[in-house]
């Protein structure tokens, strides 16, 4: 495990909570790699907390399938599978979508602001070759459209996959050869949005997603051999 995993603590919630969290994003950004082993002991110690905690955390993270128990060898990190894979960005394509078809008609001068620093942002992370900054970014750009939509239930539908499509979304930005390709469809779907061209929106999120999930099946397929 690298040096920098590190508890962040916060007051209001149980210890277990935390390290729950340190480990659960450790996981979804790649610090912990599909397939890594996850022993109690050395985890206690790099967090500088008991085994007790590590073992409940461990547990949630083998329901919420991030951890998988191999017989005689323990907790390791869930591989990324195909199926989960598609299955999580089958839903995003079309929730995609319909998100940027909606921000089209409802987003208002200070989200269309807002988006085009976003935009901007991440054509300087990819710049920069940092790919947490990279995956944030590409984060924060989504999160506006989403959040233009004004729609309630379909921002409560699109955080629940978030966390989830996190983890894929920094195995494609891990691809450097898929940057130029990345900048080039945000901006695509930026520019849509200002001229509120629903179709040209909605089938440019689409191409995105469809975009993703085969650099990630390669990326898979690549790692079997």
């Amino acid at each position: 495990m690298q040096d920098n995993l590190q508890v962040q603590m916060n007051t209001f919630l149980p210890l277990r909570d935390v390290v729950f969290n340190t480990l659960r994003q450790a996981i979804l950004t790649g610090e912990l790699k599909p397939g890594e082993r996850l022993m109690e002991l050395h985890l206690a110690d790099r967090l500088g907390v008991s085994r007790t905690p590590i073992r409940e955390a461990i547990r949630k993270l083998e329901l919420e399938g991030l951890v998988t128990m191999i017989p005689r060898r323990g907790a390791e990190v869930a591989q990324i599978t195909e199926k989960s894979m598609q299955d999580v960005l089958e839903v995003r394509r079309t929730l995609d979508a319909l998100c940027a078809e909606l921000a089209c008609d409802r987003i208002d001068g200070e989200g269309i602001r807002r988006l085009g620093e976003a935009c901007t942002a991440f054509e300087k992370a990819v710049a920069a070759g940092d790919v947490k900054r990279i995956a944030q970014a590409d984060v924060a750009f989504h999160d506006i459209i989403v959040e233009a939509t004004g729609n309630l239930r379909l921002i409560q539908l699109v955080n629940n996959l978030s966390e989830q499509m996190y983890r894929y979304r920094f195995e494609y930005i891990k691809d450097f050869s898929q940057h130029e390709r990345l900048v080039k469809e945000h901006r695509i779907i930026y520019e849509s949005i200002v001229s509120k061209d629903r179709e040209t929106a909605s089938q440019a999120a689409k191409i995105h997603i469809d975009n993703q999930e085969k650099a990630i099946l390669n990326q898979i397929r690549l790692d079997r051999r």
